[in-house]
């Protein structure tokens, strides 16, 4: 069985096809992926209308391309899988629209997907795919989550954000910090080379009874310790400015490069120390030996090193997704499809009438 996945939920236009050969493991064949980022980039984030206007450009050159690297053609494709939800309706509105006219014309049954169990299942393409049952924590953008996976189908969450989801806090903090968009993968870069302790910043949640996590006052407090540090740079050059040349305007206080790296690692330290912690205590709680971290945040390497480091001291197995399959892509949909109908969890149907789910629990 060949399925053919489209994604299109916010600013990456993925195309994969997936083999699927009786009760062996999918195998990804080829997969092509388009990303937004610098058409939203002058906006400082994305567009929606823009990036649904770009979803259709893109959707079928890249699934000829696939099929050009795959050795394959339309008439070889059985399903054809889209993301159905959640994200931006317009945006998810192309995959839809594609996916079904598709289905319609080759006369194969289509499924909807939910991104996040394509984000959550994503690691079963890996080089070292996990085994059910595990504690997911899915981290991305948008979310940031853990649950028990017991089964393909199966999942319960066990605590979610209140509020700022971890890439939020990233890529929030990152702006604050003069950083281009995206900012989140451009700040985890700069605190390389900066001190995490350099700056006390708030771990909200850490010590709750909870699996919970809360990102919004970390930012405020991002926000009030930038504002600090310019407003004492400026004193100190206004100072200066003042004996040497007698200029009474006020110069405004600026970041200096050590201040913005400092600020970057502790900013990253704090949001890694809670999704480490609250998933130790998953874990621990679970009695489950065995952890899996999908999503675009799962990417981080600093979050993958603490999180290695911790687990090895307790003899847990980490799993990730390879690292080009963190963000949004269509390989993790037509996974996520295989392995739905693997399972017998779905059964793909010729219904090509459609309606997405800009909103929609995993649970």
């Amino acid at each position: 069985m060949l399925i053919l996945g489209i994604e299109s939920s916010c600013d990456e236009t993925g195309v994969a096809l997936v083999e699927v050969l009786g009760d062996a493991p999918p195998v990804l064949l080829a997969d092509e992926l388009h990303s937004q980022i610098k058409m939203h980039q002058p906006f400082g984030g994305v567009v929606p209308e823009l990036a649904s206007r770009d979803h259709i450009r893109r959707v079928l050159p890249l699934l000829q391309a696939t099929l050009d690297k795959a050795c394959r053609t339309l008439s070889d494709v059985d399903v054809v899988a889209f993301t159905q939800g959640p994200g931006l309706a317009g945006a998810l509105l192309v995959g839809a629209g594609a996916a079904c006219a598709l289905g319609a014309a080759l006369e194969v049954p289509v499924l909807g997907v939910h991104h996040l169990e394509g984000h959550l299942l994503s690691p079963f393409l890996s080089a070292d795919p996990p085994q059910f049952p595990f504690i997911a924590l899915l981290v991305s953008g948008g979310h940031t989550q853990l649950m028990q996976v017991d089964a393909v189908g199966s999942y319960k969450i066990l605590g979610e954000t209140i509020d700022d989801a971890a890439g939020e806090a990233f890529d929030k903090s990152a702006k604050l910090l003069g950083l281009d968009y995206p900012g989140g993968p451009l700040l985890a870069k700069l605190a390389e080379h900066g001190d995490p302790a350099a700056y006390k910043l708030p771990r909200p949640l850490l010590h709750s009874k909870n699996l919970d996590f809360s990102f919004a006052g970390l930012k405020t407090a991002v926000l009030t310790q930038v504002k600090k540090v310019k407003e004492a740079n400026a004193i100190e050059v206004n100072a200066v400015d003042s004996r040497l040349r007698g200029n009474d305007q006020e110069i405004e206080g600026r970041l200096t490069e050590t201040q913005i790296v400092n600020l970057a690692a502790s900013t990253q330290a704090a949001i890694v120390e809670c999704l480490v912690k609250k998933s130790l205590t998953a874990l621990a709680s679970s009695g489950l030996r065995r952890l899996v971290v999908a999503g675009g945040v799962g990417a981080n390497q600093h979050l993958r090193e603490s999180l290695n480091a911790e687990c090895a001291k307790r003899g847990i197995r980490v799993h990730y997704p390879e690292l080009r399959l963190c963000t949004d892509n269509g390989a993790m949909i037509a996974l996520a499809a295989a392995l739905r109908i693997q399972a017998g969890v779905a059964v793909p149907a010729k219904d090509y009438s459609f309606a997405v789910k800009p909103r929609w629990d995993l649970s």
